[in-house]
């Protein structure tokens, strides 16, 4: 029996997710150690997740300056574990403690990772030529849509000119490691379903 149209394309678009979900956890994993391995290069201290680590100072809008005003905001605080301490706060007026921002940035850091590979794995089967450039295109994507826009929009980090170019680098480069990341894995997951 001949399978719908509609059904097959809808059986790959969930293909598609899965696969990308795997493979952006997968890359966010990557990532983390391709950060630590830069980390030790360029002698600075190893974080444990996100290019965004590196983005630290309490930003002068939005939520964290909110924070800061609160006294709920340290200043190494990175992008992650100040949006996680901004739920906390929000959620349940408890403000976090460093172990628990840790854990909760550790957390959103690797629930974007699969958020943003299903968007991408799912997009993939729709329109196949987003694969081009083996992913490389898709995490400079993120890189400039996140980290450049909307962190520093929220308040989360700083203003992108208030970084120097290296931390822009260091970014790039590990977004460009986490869409490569993904789109392997994502493909040989695809593969396999």
């Amino acid at each position: 029996m001949r399978k719908e149209p509609h059904k097959e394309i809808e059986g790959d678009v969930l293909k598609g997710l899965a696969a990308g979900v795997v493979g952006g956890l997968v890359a966010a994993a990557v990532m983390n150690q391709f950060q630590a391995l830069w980390s030790g290069l360029a002698e600075r201290e190893e974080r444990s997740h996100g290019a965004q680590s590196l983005q630290q100072g309490s930003p002068k809008v939005g939520v964290g300056r909110e924070l800061k005003a609160e006294g709920k905001d340290a200043e190494e605080d990175d992008a992650t574990e100040r949006l996680a301490n901004a739920i906390s706060v929000g959620v349940s007026g408890h403000e976090l403690t460093e172990r628990e921002k840790k854990v909760a940035g550790t957390a959103l850091h690797y629930a974007m990772g699969a958020s943003s590979g299903a968007l991408y794995g799912a997009v993939a089967e729709l329109l196949p030529a987003v694969k081009v450039g083996a992913g490389v295109p898709f995490g400079a994507a993120v890189w400039l849509v996140a980290d450049e826009g909307i962190l520093p929009a929220l308040g989360l980090s700083k203003s992108a000119d208030e970084y120097p170019p290296s931390i822009h680098a260091y970014a790039l480069a590990s977004h460009v490691v986490f869409g490569l990341t993904t789109e392997l894995v994502r493909g040989a997951v695809r593969y396999a379903l």
